[in-house]
């Protein structure tokens, strides 16, 4: 089996410092790590390589016989990948790259989550007309944000009193080893926070809330767009401390049957008669704020697009407007009373061969297949 070089591992080069480093080893076991790649064993494997690596070139010794002797000359200095290696220095890289969810082997302890049941923060979807998003309006919330239950003070436990958890010893973690590393992972029974609810409070039945219902005044802005949200400071839930949290409003723009938005731009396509396109003309088109003039040249093609700057939408973050874009859609007569049939045929004679643009092409490719089985 082919040994990489520690350098290589850590994607670096030897004349790093410390820094570079740390750095190097921060973002690639981020990337390896098993809890982010279940099952796959070569990230795993990688993830092993990355953690020797970083033992050796991290340590000033370690890494001057390595520069020297290669592998080789770490025998009996720490060098494997099972031993020798400074806990406190990978467990606080852990502890930057996974916060308190990653722990074990001395790595440090991980803060209790909050002991209220809900997320200080809300959210409420908010449907919209699309010329409302296009020149903003105003609209009225009508929603309901939890409040901490008295009695419980959030907790959902009769008169507040929690019990010790008995799966984590209260500690809000639970452990597992996986080759010679140790992982702790979040308590799945109490969530975290060390403690579980024997009985429920009867008067929010172990909810630890109670919802009240609320109704305020937004100003939805000028060119807010399909998928865009808002904050809304103060209006979320509130705290068994009284804290309260945002209010995150989504927003959803219904479609409109003519005008088609993307990003601030608008689309529009008109219709035009195949004469109109064949003579030319100018036709007046309608606007997201009015009217405008449309020139449309002589031999104008299918499909062909014509802009107007600044006509579409303004920018909700205020960096202008984007742009009308109009497509021509030729349209043909569905159908021909002899009168018709008669004047486009004399149409047709009159251009000559010009009204028969294909003859003179498929000519001389008769003539090539002809040969090829003469």
């Amino acid at each position: 089996m082919i040994e990489m070089d520690y350098y290589e591992i850590l994607e670096i080069e030897k004349t790093d410092d410390k820094q570079i480093i740390k750095k190097a080893y921060r973002r690639l076991a981020m990337q390896y790590h098993p809890d982010k790649n279940p099952g796959d064993k070569e990230a795993e494997e990688k993830f092993k390589a990355l953690n020797e690596a970083y033992q050796v070139l991290s340590d000033d010794e370690k890494r001057t016989i390595y520069n020297r002797y290669g592998k080789a000359g770490l025998q009996g200095h720490g060098g494997s990948s099972r031993g020798g290696f400074s806990g406190d220095d990978l467990g606080s890289i852990f502890e930057e790259m996974f916060g308190s969810a990653f722990g074990g082997g001395g790595f440090g302890s991980q803060k209790k989550k909050k002991q209220y049941s809900y997320n200080i923060d809300n959210s409420v979807n908010l449907t919209v007309e699309f010329n409302e998003a296009v020149f903003g309006c105003k609209k009225i919330i009508n929603y309901k944000y939890k409040k901490a239950c008295g009695s419980c003070k959030g907790t959902g436990a009769k008169d507040g009193k929690l019990s010790t958890c008995p799966h984590c010893g209260g500690r809000g973690q639970v452990h597992m080893r996986q080759g010679f590393m140790t992982f702790a992972q979040t308590c799945p029974h109490c969530n975290g926070s060390g403690e579980m609810v024997s009985a429920k409070c009867t008067k929010c039945h172990g909810r630890g809330y109670e919802e009240v219902e609320d109704t305020f005044e937004i100003s939805i802005p000028e060119g807010i767009d399909n998928g865009n949200r808002m904050r809304v400071s103060g209006k979320g839930n509130i705290a068994p401390d009284g804290s309260r949290g945002d209010l995150y409003v989504q927003i959803k723009v219904k479609e409109d049957k003519h005008f088609i938005r993307y990003d601030n731009d608008i689309y529009i396509e008109v219709p035009l008669f195949f004469t109109q396109v064949a003579l030319g003309s100018i036709i007046t088109i309608p606007s997201l704020r009015g009217e405008l003039e449309l020139k449309v040249p002589k031999g104008t093609k299918d499909k062909e697009q014509f802009k107007f700057k600044g006509e579409g939408v303004k920018s909700v973050q205020g960096y202008g407007k984007g742009d009308l874009i109009v497509q021509i859609n030729i349209k043909y007569p569905e159908s021909l009373n002899g009168e018709q049939i008669e004047l486009l045929e004399k149409l047709q004679e009159s251009f000559g061969i010009e009204s028969k643009p294909h003859e003179s092409i498929f000519d001389s490719m008769f003539d090539k297949v002809k040969k090829w089985f003469s």
